[in-house]
């Protein structure tokens, strides 16, 4: 008889870990409180637009096609994507008529670099070399392995691949060795952001991440990234896996210190192993009740420790097609970034802002009405805790005329407050009301040097068997592709706990 599996949440990393066990012969159930899979990769919908919910940007597809491959499936029949390339464009609010295109293909890369200062051609390929290296070591040694003891870490071998990881150095001024003009410092710099951390206090590593864009691209699922969620939903469902939707989990149950199940809609619900995927701090808080089952992660730990900064998201769909803006992905940039990164992580009401513009209509037509654009807007905030304003009305009224208001000054947006036909928004209450986001925090535990790696929370539960955790606030940490690996993880962590199957971290 097959063992029974519950997989709390039917986020990327719930339905990634519900694939992987299913496929090797368990029998998985996925309870998920919300009517639709996917989590924070989900979709709106409004009068004939459609929008991703939250991430947009595929980087490193190889991942998103593994989880199709390891079923014998074409990716391509699930997930068909394209590359983007320029992959985008980045404004600035003082000169918004001299954007520079950002791409892939390194030889109009080197022409932009040249055109905005010739002296950093040569940092910038300095840059990509040393972080590189770096790449390496964290994709092999580090990102695709557990720490599940402190040996695993604390060795000889590992201590001398992170020395070479060069973690005391922030992801600011590590860049500021290499490239000495302020614009090109920030397209770089910035996307420390992707995963929640500013780079004046992220480790240097988190600089792979524009690096990877540099060197393999970013790419386009037709549909959007939703199509990502309904697609692992749709093969989840092929392989005999149970989604049971609308299904709010109160409590994971624990007995004999042993996790035996859930309980939801007063009922407990039998299994022989449970994998959570709700967010680690709400689930430690919210869902673990036994004291000895929590470990160190008390109340108190998890309201002591860091989390990463939140969103405003608009959702607008517009009464006409913009051509004249012609790339997918755009960035706007405040005069004064560092002023900018400050106000977020210090609670500040923000009066430099930058912000992400996506128009996923411009490479499928279907997500929106013939002849018109819907415009998904991203602008990084302050989390719940940390910030120093309330969310209501006059903030998002406040926040939504900065961003229309900055739009207005780009070539091809100067109307854009009156073609605007339909529109919704999401903030930091949003994130903490549908998804559990502790704190509203969108990418969870903030990636510092004493929340990364051997010190964040893992998938095995250390005081308790038969419990494990997924997603963007544990090992290895937040972003699409890294929570996907963190799903890998918390299957072969289960396999090894319940078949002695011992999986080979060191490099190939």
């Amino acid at each position: 008889m097959k063992k029974k599996i519950i997989v709390v949440g039917a986020g990327v990393a719930g339905l990634a870990s519900a694939i992987r066990l299913q496929h090797a012969g368990y029998q998985v159930s996925l309870y998920e409180k919300e009517s639709t899979p996917g989590g924070k990769m989900n979709r709106i919908e409004m009068n004939g637009y459609k929008f991703d919910l939250g991430p947009t940007i595929v980087m490193m597809p190889e991942i998103y096609r593994e989880i199709f491959e390891l079923c014998g499936r074409n990716p391509d029949d699930y997930i068909p994507m394209q590359k983007v390339d320029p992959m985008y464009r980045a404004y600035y609010n003082d000169r918004p008529d001299d954007p520079f295109d950002i791409s892939s293909d390194l030889t109009e890369m080197t022409k932009t670099i040249e055109s905005i200062n010739e002296s950093d051609v040569e940092g910038f390929f300095h840059y990509l070399q040393d972080i590189y290296k770096r790449f390496i070591i964290a994709k092999h040694d580090i990102l695709q392995r557990p720490f599940r003891k402190q040996r695993d870490f604390y060795n000889l071998p590992m201590l001398r691949k992170a020395l070479k990881l060069k973690t005391f150095d922030t992801a600011d001024h590590f860049v500021g060795k290499y490239i000495k003009d302020e614009r090109l410092k920030q397209l770089i710099s910035f996307q420390t952001l992707y995963i929640g951390i500013s780079p004046m206090n992220s480790p240097s590593f988190y600089t792979m991440i524009p690096m990877i864009q540099f060197l393999y691209g970013v790419w386009f699922i037709k549909g959007g990234m939703y199509t990502m969620a309904t697609s692992m939903e749709k093969l989840f469902r092929e392989l005999g896996g149970e989604i049971h939707y609308s299904k709010n989990v109160k409590e994971i149950c624990i007995e004999n210190d042993r996790a035996t199940g859930i309980v939801v809609d007063d009922q407990k619900i039998s299994s022989d192993f449970v994998v959570c995927n709700a967010d680690f701090p709400y689930a430690m808080k919210n869902l673990i009740h036994h004291p000895v089952a929590k470990g160190k992660y008390t109340d108190k730990k998890i309201d002591s420790m860091k989390y990463s900064c939140s969103c405003f998201l608009l959702y607008l769909g517009m009464d006409k097609k913009y051509e004249e803006i012609e790339h997918v992905h755009n960035f706007v940039f405040s005069e004064n970034l560092n002023e900018n990164l400050h106000d977020i992580f210090a609670g500040n009401k923000l009066t430099n802002a930058s912000f992400y513009v996506y128009i996923a209509s411009k490479l499928d037509p279907s997500l929106a009405p013939e002849g018109k654009d819907g415009l998904y807007i991203l602008m990084p905030v302050s989390n719940i805790a940390t910030a120093e304003y309330e969310w209501n009305k006059e903030t998002i009224d406040y926040y939504r005329s900065y961003i229309l208001d900055s739009l207005k000054k780009i070539r091809g947006f100067e109307n854009i407050k009156e073609e605007i036909v339909s529109e919704t928004c999401f903030t930091p209450l949003d994130f903490e009301s549908k998804f559990n986001a502790y704190n509203g925090a969108t990418f969870g535990l903030q990636p510092i040097l004493s929340q990364s790696n051997h010190l964040r929370p893992q998938s095995k539960a250390k005081n308790c068997s038969n419990l494990y955790f997924t997603g963007s606030s544990t090992h290895p940490g937040a972003g699409v592709p890294i929570v996907l690996l963190s799903a890998k993880i918390a299957a072969q962590e289960l396999m090894h706990d319940d078949q002695g199957i011992l999986y080979d971290y060191s490099r190939k």
